[in-house]
């Protein structure tokens, strides 16, 4: 952090001064003028927290991706229906055993399995031929698309998640205080979905995890090290195709994964894929290609951007998420904390 001011002043002090404007606004008690400038605080708030914890579903889905893309360079644009089918699968498990946690080890499973199937089939046999690789998956997410909408239909389908997580978590967040005619002052406090508190706590866990594996053991420096240099790794004896078996498997499963997640916030349905997929590849773009840290910063702009711009900018709002990724191409090509 301190190199990072020592090279950037005017970036830190901008960032400095960003930060303290947001902790004020997050715990201050908002005077009247800024009420009438803004609006309520409460409204503020949850376009916050729903920006953060939507960011935290948009990381599990392009963590996955960008394992996939980024550090082991398929280009993998079935990635959305592989999400939407974890989503399916989630559904149906949580719907016929009620145990809402068991979908989420078992869409986890089924999607890596058939993950670790592309990359038998189709990705091995396509090394290096990204242009093929993207055609070719285009047509496997088109196809199970169709397979998936033929099997279960174009209804929404919503997970309910299990009683001790479906009610409100108390922040202790104050978002208004008003006086009565007696003089007593009343304080409201924010109240937000406990089971997005929960999955967003789940997915920083996750996040962390994967960093920590990529940056601080062995199997993350063969992974590293078979990306820049594959054929000097395999002249070690690293068997390297499984290594890259083992990341596709567990970047499709998280992909899965987030699927028993966006069913729970949202719903899982046709179109959710492409929509996913899109938000995947500008959260890669926006922070790094094969950056853990910068898929979780890209995905946390990219959430709040679509929060605050459906609240306070509802017809440019999928408007403000592109200017973000051009203003970050226009300025920094490689992504916020990629490698140039």
């Amino acid at each position: 952090m301190r190199a990072f001011a020592a090279r950037h002043p005017i970036w830190s002090a901008i960032l400095g001064a960003f930060a303290l404007i947001l902790l004020y606004l997050i715990f201050a008690i908002w005077p009247e003028w800024l009420v009438d400038g803004i609006g309520r605080k409460k409204v503020f708030l949850n376009a916050l927290f729903n920006g953060i914890t939507l960011g935290g579903l948009y990381f599990l889905v392009a963590s996955g991706f960008t394992l996939i893309f980024g550090l082991m360079r398929n280009v993998n644009l079935a990635h959305g229906s592989l999400y939407l089918l974890g989503g399916y699968i989630g559904f149906f498990i949580a719907d016929s055993t009620g145990l809402w946690l068991l979908a989420f080890p078992v869409a986890f499973i089924v999607v890596g399995v058939l993950g670790v199937f592309l990359q038998i089939t189709v990705f091995r046999r396509m090394e290096g031929q990204d242009l093929r690789q993207t055609l070719v998956t285009i047509g496997i997410s088109i196809v199970m698309a169709d397979l998936m909408l033929w099997g279960v239909g174009g209804d929404f389908y919503n997970i309910t998640p299990p009683r001790w997580l479906s009610g409100p978590f108390e922040t202790g967040l104050v978002t208004s205080q008003r006086v009565r005619s007696s003089g007593e002052v009343v304080t409201s406090y924010l109240k937000y979905p406990s089971v997005r508190i929960v999955i967003f706590a789940a997915s920083l866990v996750i996040g962390l995890a994967m960093w920590l594996v990529l940056n601080r053991t062995r199997i993350g420096m063969l992974i590293r090290a078979g990306v820049d240099d594959r054929d000097m790794l395999s002249a070690t004896g690293a068997r390297i195709q499984l290594v890259f078996v083992g990341v596709f498997f567990f970047g499709a499963g998280l992909a899965g994964l987030a699927g028993v997640v966006g069913a729970t916030f949202q719903s899982a349905a046709p179109g959710e894929d492409i929509r996913f997929l899109l938000a995947s590849l500008v959260v890669v773009i926006v922070g790094g290609m094969g950056s853990i840290p910068g898929a979780a910063l890209g995905a946390l702009l990219i959430g709040c951007a679509e929060q605050f711009g459906s609240v306070y900018f509802p017809t440019y709002a999928v408007v403000l998420t592109f200017l973000i990724m051009v203003a970050v191409l226009a300025f920094r090509p490689q992504g916020l904390l990629g490698r140039s």
